[in-house]
């Protein structure tokens, strides 16, 4: 099982953090999401194509980017 970490901007209340959340556990493959609002990253745990990821936050209306 991977990690991976993104940045996400365009965040700016709880219902973004949880429509961000709920988006990329939505995602197959994804096991687990951690989305900090403090911080601008979600936490992502499975085994998952980041390009899905990524697609998934800018489906819901964010900005995200891999952060390597």
């Amino acid at each position: 099982m991977k990690e991976l970490h993104l940045n996400i901007r365009g965040m700016t209340c709880g219902h973004c953090v949880r429509a961000v959340r709920e988006a990329l556990e939505a995602v197959p493959g994804v096991t687990r999401a951690e989305v900090s609002l403090e911080t601008s990253e979600a936490t992502i745990q499975g085994d998952v194509d980041p390009k899905a990821l990524v697609a998934a936050v800018e489906a819901e209306g964010y900005s995200a980017e891999v952060r390597t």
